[in-house]
């Protein structure tokens, strides 16, 4: 070995001792700062006291920046729920469980610069696997992002035959499994004054249909919208004060919904109950098509109006037994809340525009009726 190699260690190139040298002082420096940050503590408690004291020097070790990934994500995605009542922190706890972001304080800064944070909806997001705690931000502050279940939508006035046909073409539930589980009506949660039917009671609205979603239970939640429908109206005590059992507010509904067209819905009703007052036959088109199961603006005939089902209201006084098909909101309203009026009769005179009169005596429906006829000889509608 060469007395260089062993001489003057300023002659060592930089790959030796400068290197060494370097090392050693990080590991001094790394055995003196427990010692320093004791000493800060303490004196920083012994200055400001033991609460203030704690509290500063917790925001001084807070301090540092928030784990966070980059970018908008990688594969695979995960699906993520956001639950009503959850805070920012809540949300960025189930994303950090999920894989989506590395940590609730990014993401919860990110949501603190963005007040659209303040109306993210509750729902379920398709989101990716580390991602950015902005880019997570941006999913779920896009309603766009929600996924939406497939719905099912069932329109006012369809009989229950026609609803179960319309929700077997609209879903993967079968017509017979449909019937099967209306036809099981125990299990429908129909309120006692339905007496077991639940003709009128599978409320028209639109409604989501889940993984979970069964025939059986999605009747039973158009009973269940029914009936907090039949809440929110106070359909009962209101029914009491009219006089009626509320099934058969659900019934005068349905025929309201049935005649009206875009006619006034509370005018209606005070036909129906100022017929109903004076013992005067309904003579409704669309109680006697129920019963014959027709559909569409047809004119019974004298024959048909000789039927002795009960639904003949042209020979029966009265209501007829069960609703002839599901009323909404309005029709019920309006069998709650019937026009002051002294009309006993009306008539669309013009199909085209809805144009409905109503009339008093006989003689003045006449005259509308003649009106009506004057219209059909120019057109097709009739």
């Amino acid at each position: 070995m060469t007395e260089t190699e062993h001489g003057d260690p300023a002659s060592i190139g930089v790959g030796g001792l400068r290197a060494s040298g370097h090392r050693a002082r990080a590991r001094r420096g790394r055995g003196c700062l427990p010692v320093l940050l004791i000493v800060l503590v303490v004196g920083v408690i012994a200055a400001l006291g033991y609460v203030k004291g704690v509290d500063f020097v917790k925001n001084i070790l807070s301090s540092s920046p928030a784990a966070d990934y980059t970018g908008d994500g990688q594969k695979p995605a995960v699906v993520v729920a956001v639950h009503d009542g959850d805070t920012a922190t809540d949300i960025g706890n189930t994303l950090v469980k999920a894989g989506v972001v590395k940590s609730v304080k990014a993401f919860t800064e990110e949501a603190g610069k963005d007040e659209r944070s303040l109306s993210i909806q509750v729902g379920r997001y398709q989101m990716l696997s580390k991602m950015s705690a902005r880019s997570a931000l941006l999913v779920l502050v896009d309603p766009g992002s929600l996924i939406k279940n497939p719905t099912v939508t069932i329109p006012e006035g369809l009989r229950a035959s026609e609803v179960l046909a319309s929700i077997a073409k609209q879903t993967d539930f079968s017509l017979k499994q449909l019937q099967a589980a209306y036809d099981d009506t125990a299990s429908l949660g129909l309120p006692a004054y339905a007496d077991g039917d639940p003709e009128g009671y599978l409320f028209p609205s639109t409604y989501d249909v889940k993984k979970s979603t069964t025939a059986a239970s999605l009747l039973h939640d158009m009973v269940a919208k029914f009936s907090e429908q039949a809440t929110s109206l106070d359909l009962e005590r209101e029914a009491k004060a009219l006089g009626y059992g509320p099934g058969d507010i659900v019934t005068i509904a349905s025929l309201i919904q049935a005649e009206s067209g875009t006619a006034d819905m509370a005018k209606v009703s005070s036909v129906v109950y100022n017929r109903l007052d004076i013992g005067m036959a309904l003579q409704f088109d669309s109680t006697l098509h129920y019963a014959l199961n027709l559909r569409g603006d047809v004119v019974t005939t004298d024959e048909q109006r000789q039927s002795s089902s009960p639904y003949n209201s042209y020979l029966q006084t009265g209501l007829p037994p069960t609703p002839i098909d599901a009323p909404g909101t309005e029709a019920l309203q309006a069998a709650l809340a019937p026009a002051k009026t002294d009309y006993l009769y009306f008539v669309t005179v013009n199909l085209a525009t809805g144009e409905t009169k109503f009339a008093s005596t006989l003689e003045e429906h006449n005259r509308n009726v003649a009106q009506y006829r004057e219209f059909c000889t120019t057109s097709d509608e009739c």
